[in-house]
């Protein structure tokens, strides 16, 4: 048994010597064989070579699997806005498309601002509050400070003279005293809130800009009814209320504000100048018509926040409107 065993042995080893002997690359031997994918369909691996070869054709070759970075460029972000926008100019009354005016998008494509527009209106409606109210406290009462009955003895209520408060005639515990009620809010916080409103209203299409003057051929209420009727301006059932039609200045526009104002008219809107109009003005009622002089005077009084120049905060005058200054617009 042990010389059957011993000749199959050396019939292995004879059989590999002459395999090895065969072989032309004989150090390839101790080698791993060549790995491959076994899938669906079997395919090779790629080799180091292939990789290099590709990624070297990838930029010159349009037809490559790898995407050159090149190839498209990158599209700007949704929430960046262009550098100017397209505003339409209207006639009037046919309100019939003239032209296009473009606006910086610091102007009229700002985002809304909620806190802005409340901390704008709140300052204004400080600054509206007279303060003036006075009554008068118990030293400032006419009369004697003779004690009108003896402190004890009387059976009643302790009581000094005639001033007191708990008398009719008498003077205030805590009177009112003219008092200033305007609350600080920067100038420049106060311009954006000013532009945030017109982009408001620029965005929802609800800023109607008109090429020259806005004049009234007549005053009487069904010429004013007929023409914001049919513009979809007027007050309706149910709408939201008047709209808002802004004049560089009165002159010239006295059937506008006569039947606006003044006239029965003014159930449909209300016509305001150039320096008269507020942040509380803009977002008010459903259209706000403007002329276009208008509107470029307001968009270069309030951008102080786009520049480094201080100024006086500008407000209401009493009487006139302030004196015209050369402003200009920033690109």
């Amino acid at each position: 048994m042990a010389s059957k065993r011993l000749v199959s042995h050396v019939e292995r080893l004879s059989l590999q010597c002459a395999a090895s002997k065969s072989s032309h690359q004989p150090l390839t031997q101790t080698l791993r064989p060549t790995l491959t994918r076994s899938m669906a369909t079997e395919a090779p691996l790629t080799t180091s070579a292939n990789l290099l070869e590709a990624y070297a054709t990838a930029h010159i070759s349009s037809n490559s699997r790898i995407p050159s970075i090149l190839a498209t460029p990158p599209s700007p972000p949704s929430h960046v806005s262009p550098p100017t926008v397209l505003t339409t100019l209207y006639s009037f009354p046919h309100l019939e498309p003239i032209r296009f005016a473009p606006y910086p998008s610091s102007h009229l494509a700002l985002p809304l601002r909620r806190d802005l527009l409340h901390r704008a209106i709140i300052f204004e409606g400080d600054r509206s509050r007279q303060g003036t109210g006075s009554t008068k406290h118990r030293s400032e009462v006419h009369g004697s400070g003779r004690k009108i009955r003896p402190q004890k003895g009387m059976g009643r209520a302790r009581l000094g003279d005639k001033k007191s408060p708990m008398l009719r005639g008498g003077g205030r515990a805590f009177p009112k005293k003219p008092r200033n009620f305007e609350s600080g809010l920067p100038r420049k916080i106060y311009d954006l809130a000013f532009r945030t409103a017109l982009s408001w209203r620029w965005r929802k299409g609800e800023l109607v800009v008109v090429e020259g003057q806005v004049m009234l051929e007549d005053s009487r209420e069904g010429y004013i009814r007929e023409l914001f009727e049919t513009n979809g301006w007027g007050r309706e059932k149910g709408g939201p209320g008047r709209s808002l039609v802004v004049a560089e200045e009165k002159e010239h526009r006295g059937q506008l504000f006569l039947g606006l104002n003044e006239g029965p008219g003014g159930v449909f809107g209300r016509a305001l100048e150039r320096w008269d109009v507020d942040v509380k003005d803009l977002l008010k009622g459903p259209r706000v018509i403007i002329e276009k002089k208008a509107l470029d005077r307001m968009l270069a009084e309030h951008q102080t926040d786009l520049t480094n120049e201080k100024s006086v905060f500008p407000w209401k005058p009493s009487g006139s409107p302030p004196a015209k200054s050369g402003l200009t617009l920033l690109k």
